[in-house]
C-alpha cells in the first residue's frame, strides 16, 4: 500500500506539514518496496479547492492512506468515497523519516 505524508520539504529530514491541501509536498511511501518519492503540491497556491485537488492527486497516485494534520470537508468526502484512510496527526516537530519509521515498526 502507498501512504502519502504531507511535508514541508522534499527530503526525509523535512518536517511534517499539518496542512493537507496547502501542504508544500507529499511524501509517497510504498510499504511494499520501502521506497519514498516526493511530489510537489502544485495546488498549494490555488484560489480555492486545494484540498479537493490534492485528494484527486492522491487517488491518481493510487494512495491508500494519507497522514496529515487536517482535512477539509470536501477532501474528506472525496477520500472517503475512494476508501482512502485518513490519519490525523498533530506532531508538527516530527520529520518525515520519523513518521515512516513509526509506520514500519
Amino acid at each position: 500500500m502507498k501512504t502519502a505524508i504531507t511535508s514541508k520539504g522534499n527530503s526525509l529530514n523535512s518536517s511534517f506539514d499539518l496542512r493537507f491541501g496547502r501542504g508544500a509536498w507529499f511524501c509517497i511511501f510504498d510499504e511494499t518496496t520501502q521506497e519514498t518519492t516526493f511530489i510537489e503540491n502544485e495546488n498549494v497556491h490555488a484560489q480555492g479547492g486545494a484540498g479537493t485537488m490534492a485528494g484527486e492527486k492522491m487517488i491518481e497516485l493510487g494512495v491508500g492512506k494519507v497522514v496529515s494534520g487536517d482535512f477539509g470537508p470536501k477532501a474528506k468526502d472525496l477520500l472517503a468515497k475512494f476508501n482512502v484512510q485518513m490519519v490525523i496527526m498533530q506532531d508538527e516537530q516530527a520529520t518525515i523519516s520519523e513518521l515512516i519509521n513509526k509506520m514500519k515498526a
